[in-house]
C-alpha cells in the first residue's frame, strides 16, 4: 500500500480490489496504456503503477465494482468510484462517504459524474485525505 500511496500522491491511479478467481479481464481490455495485467484469465488483476494514468476506463467496466481511482496529489482527495444506485449524485452536492463495510467516514463533495457501462455511473468525490484510500461507496443525503 506505501507503494500505492507514493504513486497517488503525484497523481491519480487505480486501486483494484478484486480477489475473485474467476474468468475475467474487461479491465485488461479497457485499459489504453496496458497498465492492468493478469497472470492466467483467472488470476486477479494487478496494476502497474508507473504505467496508470488514472484514466478511469477500468473503473466504468469492471462488473464486480472492485476497482476505485484514487488522487492524493493535491490539499484534498478525490476517489473516482463506480456508482449503481438512485438517485444520482449531482456535481457539487454534499454526500456520506463510506468504506467497503458501509461505515460512514465522513462527508464529501461530488465533483463529477459520468455514465460508465450499462447502469453504472462513475461518481468522483473530493474528500479528507485521511480516508481517502478507505472511501469504496457514497450515500446521496436528498430527501433528509
Amino acid at each position: 500500500m506505501n507503494e500505492f500511496i507514493l504513486a497517488a500522491s503525484k497523481g491519480p491511479k487505480a486501486l483494484i480490489e478484486c480477489d475473485e478467481s474467476i474468468p475475467c479481464d474487461p479491465c485488461v481490455h479497457a485499459c489504453p496504456v496496458n497498465a492492468i495485467e493478469k497472470d492466467s484469465l483467472v488470476s486477479p488483476p494487478r496494476v502497474l503503477l508507473e504505467k496508470c494514468t488514472g484514466c478511469s476506463l477500468c473503473v466504468g467496466v469492471c462488473p464486480g465494482l472492485a476497482i476505485f481511482v484514487v488522487d492524493l496529489s493535491k490539499d484534498k482527495g478525490t476517489v473516482t468510484l463506480p456508482y449503481e444506485f438512485l438517485p444520482v449524485p449531482e456535481n457539487g452536492e454534499i454526500v456520506e462517504v463510506l468504506d467497503s463495510q458501509g461505515r460512514k467516514l465522513g462527508k464529501g463533495k461530488v465533483l463529477r459524474v459520468t455514465a460508465g457501462r450499462e447502469r453504472t455511473m462513475l461518481v468522483t468525490v473530493e474528500v479528507d485525505k485521511r480516508y481517502a484510500l478507505k472511501v469504496r461507496n457514497i450515500r446521496v443525503l436528498k430527501n433528509e
